[in-house]
This record gives C-alpha cells, structure tokens and sequence, in this order.
C-alpha cells in the first residue's frame, strides 16, 4: 500500500534527538494510530509502553530489541518491539519509517 486513506493527521510534529527524528501521527478511522517519520543517521535508544511494529520504508539500520543481539534491518523490512521495554538504533543512512501502535 503506498497511502493511506481516510485518515486525519495530527498537525503538531512529534520531534526527539534534537530534530534528528521526526514524525507525524496519523489517525485512522478505526481507532488505530501510526506515527510516519524520519530519522537522520545516528544512535537513538527508545522507550516504549505499548507494543509497535516498526516498518522501514527506505535507509538501513541496526537495532537492539530486548534479549536479542543487534540485527541488520533495511528499507522494507520490520520488526516488533514488546510493550514496555526499550530498544536501541543505530541509523547508518536517513531512514523512512511507519511505526504501527499495536
């Protein structure tokens, strides 16, 4: 799928890291939200309460899920993180992504 449709999109950006990541929440009519973003190359440790699914559109990246070794992740591949944990990225190229709130 390359849109999404009948959706509203928060206005206000949700930025982190100084702006070196950035997205945008979109909400669908189903009650269900996905932020879309975009992070400069760089190390970014996350914290997080619900579980997410994390797609990356475009870029490469490694990431650290809890209990797990670091692992490769490219432009149209995800992986999930568990409810409240935290997971770390290092971002080797500007990265597109869509974090779905599961």
């Amino acid at each position: 799928m390359s849109e999404f449709t009948n959706v509203s999109v928060v206005k206000k950006a949700n930025v982190y890291f100084d702006g070196n990541v950035i997205s945008r929440t979109v909400k669908f009519a189903d009650g269900s939200t996905k932020t879309l973003g975009f992070m400069q190359a760089g190390e970014y440790v996350f914290n997080v309460g619900v579980p997410e699914i994390m797609e990356i559109q475009s870029g490469e990246l490694d990431v650290l899920l809890p209990n797990e070794d670091w692992k490769p992740v490219k432009g149209g591949e995800a992986f999930n993180v568990p409810e409240n944990s935290q997971f770390k990225m290092r971002v080797h190229t500007p990265t597109d992504y869509i974090c779905s709130f599961v």
